[in-house]
């Protein structure tokens, strides 16, 4: 059995960690003060513009999610640490849990002195509940769990699914729990606003407008005393505006693209001023249709990979935010550092010119003067597209497209409309395009994303992921065997065998790691997760916000 417990001992610990002192730092000017002078808000900010009033925990477009106090209300039943996904996840509102051997159930333990923000005490049919109207709800089920039964035994609950799910723990872990006794009488829960919105979190909601939507700190809460009195959540019209916002002081915490950030916000207030992008398993892959011209050809592929420096493509066009990935695994470190396979591990990438040329040679193409040939004479080139206004993917295709002139390849980049974009990649309308994957606890995502022939469509049918149409059978079967085997030999095996069709095949062009970037400032708070401290996802707009704001206190 795969257990993971907390004793006695490390929740005495774990409640420590939770109380943080209601010390006032030094006075700031920014938003309210306590009685010591200093400020007792926190100001959380994200370019989204003007809101509509709905706090539907369920609803990805509500103000609760797009802003992300959600998660100051909400609570998952364990943190999990995406950027460091090998460790073991905090227990939160289940305070232990027990899969069995195949990953088919899942037991969990309801933490006790847990209460509802309106008195109500937190029980095991919560937890409950709140699969339950998954399962019975596909619009609420974001990861299409394959639930089956779910029962209630005191405070214990047990829920099966019908395939293993070892590559879904932690995102079933990271699930958020509503109370019940709320719930249960809403007619339709995808479209309810829950203007009044009940959680365990540390937060409530103490008032709403399309601009800004603030939250107190509880004096009941289950964690202990908090050192943030008061979260300002506020949305402004776009990128820059955060941005000057940021630099100014006027938020303190969130997340937007600034390209040379540490001359522009950094060096702003380099005393207290922080972007901190730690990379988890997620990352930025050239998707590349193999069904279709050159990309069908798997030396067009390899002879591509060779010329791109991903060290140049991750400077120029993310200012080094989205980190390179280095190893010929395609995943990033240190978060995929352990999964990278034995026959890997010390293998890096390399800029050959003359290696992709020697490639290409081998598979019967030839140089008519500066162009290329395939074997039946014709030009190769290709096109390169994503969103106009996504300005780091557009340079990197730009830069994509420079790489391969040595080679006597033409390609074009051309910018689409977003909703364009966004089915021309689903139905494989495409060439070449520049998208993410998940990341997960797991590699399985990351490479399942790119590769796995058990989410192949034809062309014209809309996939949500595989949208280079790659299948291999060895490596579709490898993907099940990792999700589905219950021992550590059978999914190293497995993952050996992906890796390995990875680096051969080249499904996809793996450049960038993925980072979960955050700016935030330490001049009224500290506890930031950081290098030094990478306990948490960083941004304000996941699950492990409820951490981060447990941990935070008054810099004083």
């Amino acid at each position: 059995m795969n257990k993971r417990r907390i004793s006695t001992a490390i929740v005495g610990l774990t409640s420590l960690a939770l109380i943080a002192t209601a010390c006032s730092g030094g006075g700031s000017g920014e938003g309210g003060t306590s009685s010591a002078g200093g400020s007792s808000v926190l100001t959380i900010g994200m370019p989204n513009g003007p809101q509509t009033d709905n706090s539907n925990p369920f609803a990805n477009t509500s103000s609760a999610m797009s802003l992300g106090y959600a998660f100051a209300i909400y609570e998952p039943l364990a943190q999990v640490n995406t950027v460091r996904p090998s460790e073991d996840p905090t227990p939160w509102l289940a305070s232990e849990w027990e899969w069995n051997a195949d990953y088919t159930q899942l037991t969990l333990t309801a933490r006790d002195g847990v209460k509802w923000s309106d008195g109500e005490d937190f029980t095991a049919e919560d937890i409950a509940y709140s699969f339950q109207i998954r399962k019975d709800n596909e619009g609420l089920n974001t990861f299409a769990l394959p639930f089956g039964d779910i029962t209630v035994d005191g405070n214990k609950v047990t829920v099966s699914f019908t395939s293993g799910q070892f590559v879904k723990q932690g995102q079933i872990l990271q699930l958020f729990v509503v109370p019940e006794h709320v719930w249960k009488d809403v007619e339709d829960l995808t479209t309810w606003t829950n203007e009044e919105p009940v959680g365990t979190g540390p937060y409530t909601l103490k008032s709403w407008t399309a601009q800004a939507a603030t939250l107190t700190a509880r004096d009941d809460y289950w964690g202990g005393e908090l050192g943030v009195k008061e979260l300002r959540y506020s949305s402004y019209n776009d990128n820059n505006a955060l941005t000057n916002a940021l630099v100014s002081g006027e938020a303190q915490w969130g997340w937007t693209f600034i390209p040379d950030y540490e001359k522009v916000y950094i060096d702003a207030n380099p005393e207290v001023n922080n972007q901190w992008a730690p990379t988890g398993l997620g990352i930025d892959t050239l998707f590349l249709n193999t069904e279709t011209a050159p990309f069908d050809d798997v030396a067009v592929r390899k002879a591509v990979q060779l010329v791109l420096d991903r060290e140049q493509i991750s400077e120029l066009a993310s200012s080094g935010v989205f980190p390179p990935l280095t190893n010929v695994a395609g995943l990033p470190e240190p978060a995929g550092t352990d999964f990278i396979t034995a026959p890997f591990q010390g293998k890096d990438y390399t800029v050959d010119e003359a290696g992709a040329k020697q490639v290409l040679a081998d598979a019967g193409y030839t140089l008519d003067g500066t162009t290329l040939k395939d074997p039946e004479g014709n030009a190769v080139t290709f096109t390169l597209t994503n969103p106009t206004g996504w300005s780091d993917y557009l340079t990197e295709l730009q830069m994509i497209a420079d790489a391969v002139k040595p080679l006597g390849i033409t390609a074009t980049v051309e910018g689409q409309n977003a909703d364009a974009w966004f089915t021309a990649i689903a139905e494989g309308d495409f060439q070449a395009s520049m998208h993410w994957t998940d990341g997960g606890a797991t590699p399985w995502d990351t490479y399942s994303n790119q590769m796995d022939g058990a989410q192949y469509l034809p062309l014209g049918e809309r996939a949500i992921w595989n949208f280079g149409r790659f299948k291999n059978d060895e490596a579709t079967a490898a993907l099940a065997t990792y999700a589905n085997a219950t021992d550590e030999a059978a999914r190293t095996a497995a993952l050996e065998t992906v890796q390995q069709v990875f680096v051969d095949e080249v499904p996809a062009i793996a450049l960038l790691g993925r980072p979960a970037a955050a700016q935030y400032s330490t001049k009224n708070f500290v506890g930031w997760p950081s290098d030094e401290d990478p306990y948490a996802n960083p941004q304000p707009t996941t699950a492990n916000a409820s951490l981060i704001l447990t941990k935070l206190k008054p810099a004083s």
